[in-house]
């Protein structure tokens, strides 16, 4: 490996050192309905995120939620040394992706059929510190 790549290299492994992510596959909900909820809480400190997830009606908040423990304790793994209060975490992006579809017929008047897709997504969460300070 050369020395530009090896330093380039270098440079993209620290900056991503204070990124975490998380992923949930294949998950029984439309995209439609999940990112209803995912765009509340993009750009959210994760205090705040938790909040809004936590006291949210909608089915998509729970798995978000997981989703987003699930990204903390990530995070909690690669920066052992670190503190999480004083990290100040945000929800950098977070991604809502169409999955696979299951078709299905249902019986429709004279004969006919009618085509019922149920759709999955996927979503993809990161978090980044919030390098603003006020």
């Amino acid at each position: 490996m050369g020395n530009r790549k090896r330093q380039s290299a270098a440079a993209i492994k620290e900056a991503k050192k204070s990124l975490a992510f998380a992923k949930l596959n294949n998950c029984p909900s439309s995209p439609r309905k999940m990112r209803l909820v995912a765009d509340q809480v993009r750009g959210e400190s994760i205090d705040k995120a938790l909040a809004i997830l936590k006291f949210s009606p909608k089915e998509a908040s729970r798995k978000l939620e997981k989703l987003l423990l699930s990204a903390i304790s990530n995070w909690q793994a690669k920066n052992e040394s670190e503190d999480l209060e004083k990290a100040n975490l945000v929800v950098k992006e977070i991604r809502v992706d169409g999955g696979s579809m299951l078709k299905r017929l249902r019986p429709a008047p004279q004969g006919r059929a009618h085509r019922i897709r149920k759709r999955s997504n996927h979503v993809t969460l990161v978090l980044g510190s919030n390098t603003i300070e006020a």
